[in-house]
């Protein structure tokens, strides 16, 4: 699949409001164990210590005065170029990686991912599965419902667009295994070895969020030479 042009429609969640692709197996199994051997070998000031996991940004920190534009490097870079080949952001070029680091029983409240970003989201998971729930947002009458979830298996792609970017709010809950009920609407789309009804344990898992941040400025230091 990696040199084999993708046509994204084929890979629609029809099972879900709009808008979701789902790609089993996105990348290798070698290129998992790269990504993991790059992320782990990154230098300690890199991952910034979150009260429930660990995170690394690459390209920039963003901000709504604009990130400033850092160079991501090429092992990471090559994942940006594949999901510019899929054509899902109007043509603009990924230049941001949001990398989390969930361990087993760890999570993310209900959030959606604002407007510092294009709306759409690209996510590549590598070394465990979850499940990404979502919920419909509060109103004046009721609390948050949740509607569906997803699962994610390590090296798939989930993309994001529409309500499913903008409305409903997406999170994972703080358990070490997960139940695949009837809720998991894209489970036809996943490998055999995940059966309605089961249980799976969940281990460490990494997830690359990768998104075009509009807002950009370049700022450079320079060093001497000053008259």
């Amino acid at each position: 699949m990696n040199n084999t042009p993708i046509n994204i429609e084929k890979y629609k969640v029809t099972t879900a409001e709009p808008t979701a692709f789902y790609i089993s197996e996105f990348i290798s199994e070698n290129e998992e164990k790269l990504i993991l051997s790059n992320i782990y070998a990154a230098p300690k000031p890199k991952w910034t210590q979150l009260s429930n996991r660990r995170l690394q940004n690459w390209g920039g920190l963003p901000h709504n005065k604009g990130m400033i534009a850092e160079t991501i490097p090429g092992w990471l870079d090559q994942y940006l170029d594949r999901i510019h080949s899929l054509n899902l952001m109007s043509g603009k070029r990924p230049n941001h990686v949001l990398v989390n680091e969930y361990l087993a029983g760890q999570g993310i409240m209900p959030h959606l991912d604002g407007d510092l970003f294009y709306p759409t989201i690209t996510t590549i998971s590598v070394g465990s599965h979850t499940i990404l729930k979502f919920l419909k947002p509060a109103t004046d009458n009721n609390n948050m419902q949740p509607v569906f979830s997803f699962l994610l298996e390590p090296r798939s792609l989930l993309v994001l667009q529409d309500k499913l970017f903008h409305h409903y709010l997406h999170w994972i809950e703080e358990v070490k295994q997960d139940v695949l009920d009837d809720t998991v609407v894209n489970l036809h789309m996943c490998s055999d070895k995940y059966a309605k009804g089961s249980t799976v344990e969940r281990d460490t898992r990494i997830s690359l969020t990768i998104r075009h941040v509009p807002k950009t400025t370049t700022f450079k230091i320079n060093i001497g030479n000053k008259r």
